[in-house]
């Protein structure tokens, strides 16, 4: 016998797993938006290009938060002599979660 405290406690552990999976996936859509945008401005284009957004995604399960995302895209264009300062990076990663967000709510 289920009583109201017990729905409404698996309503929330129900609502937290969807909202997990959510930030999740704008997790990851988010990294392989980030991929793209370095890659452009790495010179990398077609096949190469998506390579190296999956590698971006990859790098984002090496440490909690977004460090290690960041750290790789920064490494990834000072290698290659293109500035971008850390605000810049920032700013581009802050946008394309929002960008990210809106298309994983949009498909479902």
């Amino acid at each position: 016998m289920t009583t109201t405290f017990d729905k409404r406690e698996e309503g929330f552990e129900k609502k937290f797993a969807h909202d997990e999976e959510l930030r999740f996936k704008a997790n990851a859509r988010r990294n392989k938006l980030l991929g793209m945008w370095a890659a452009e401005k790495l010179g990398i284009a077609g096949a190469a290009a998506e390579a190296y957004a999956k590698e971006v995604v990859v790098a984002d399960f090496e440490a909690p938060g977004d460090g290690d995302v960041f750290e790789k895209i920064k490494k990834d264009l000072a290698a290659k002599g293109v500035a971008q300062t850390d605000a810049q990076i920032r700013t581009v990663m802050n946008d394309l979660m929002e960008q990210a967000i809106a298309q994983v709510k949009a498909s479902g």
